[in-house]
């Protein structure tokens, strides 16, 4: 991804504020189709009874509700920093930590599962981040990545729809410092840290006109529209018609999936 480069804002800030009234409605969406594919993953890697587990940037909460009522994890820490879409959890096995997982006095123990989803992608930080929470396993713990990866149709460089997708990653990154040129690497990361077992898979869920995805980035596209527009790559009309594309039955894309790389402390 090319752009210029990142600035100093922060997801929830500057884009993407938690009180917005649609935002909980545009991350459930997303995790209507994404949860299936993280759970999935979990359960195979071996999550369950007895395990402690960390849910980096928990957003609203519907994994670590999977970890907790479904793995029967014994601990799960949610550490984010806005953490008020968890107000209605309540589990004596939930631990809620509103901070910035780039503080460095932060000290959450030891985990036998760490998994952070869309997280990474908008750190700066990331490489030195995968350190950190590669150092918080336990032996035998999973950390478990998992960020957007694009692939984009090589024949199609001007239709609405692929404009203002470029669009989007450009102001994504020159508003709060998103990168997703880094996410194919993630294997490597975990096998730098000393991590076993190590492998990556990646999915993209079918981009239906009326299903959550669509609705995921029709919502997220709408509120981008100013930083869209400030990129000199789409107008209002551009724009128009990508969100009206999204919406109609011709809809025929293969939309950014989930990449996710995962790796054992042994």
């Amino acid at each position: 991804m090319t752009g210029p480069a990142a600035s100093d804002g922060h997801y929830g800030q500057d884009l993407f504020e938690p009180e917005h009234p649609e935002e909980a409605d545009r991350i459930d969406a997303a995790a209507l189709v994404y949860d299936p594919v993280t759970t999935g993953r979990l359960r195979a890697l071996g999550s369950g009874p007895g395990s402690r587990c960390l849910e980096v940037g928990a957003g609203t909460g519907t994994v670590l509700r999977w970890l907790l009522e479904e793995a029967g994890a014994a601990e799960v820490v949610a550490v984010d920093r806005d953490t008020g879409g968890l107000g209605t959890l309540a589990d004596p096995r939930l631990r809620v930590v509103t901070a910035d997982l780039r503080d460095e006095s932060l000290d959450l123990g030891g985990f036998d599962l760490i998994h952070a989803r869309f997280v990474l992608m908008h750190l700066p930080e990331r490489r030195r981040l995968v350190s950190r929470l590669a150092g918080w396993l336990n032996p035998g713990g999973w950390l478990v990545l998992g960020d957007a990866m694009e692939m984009p149709n090589p024949l199609d460089t001007s239709s609405a729809y692929r404009r203002t997708m470029d669009a989007m990653w450009q102001a994504l990154r020159s508003t709060i410092g998103t990168d997703t040129s880094t996410v194919p690497a993630y294997p490597h990361f975990l096998r730098e840290e000393g991590l076993q077992n190590v492998a990556g898979e990646l999915c993209c869920p079918p981009l239906v006109a009326g299903g959550p995805l669509a609705r995921f980035w029709s919502e997220t596209w709408s509120r981008m529209r100013p930083a869209l527009e400030e990129t000199g790559r789409v107008d209002a009309t551009v724009i128009d018609d990508a969100l009206a594309y999204l919406a109609s039955p011709r809809l025929a894309e293969l939309g950014p999936g989930l990449m996710m790389a995962w790796g054992q402390r042994l």
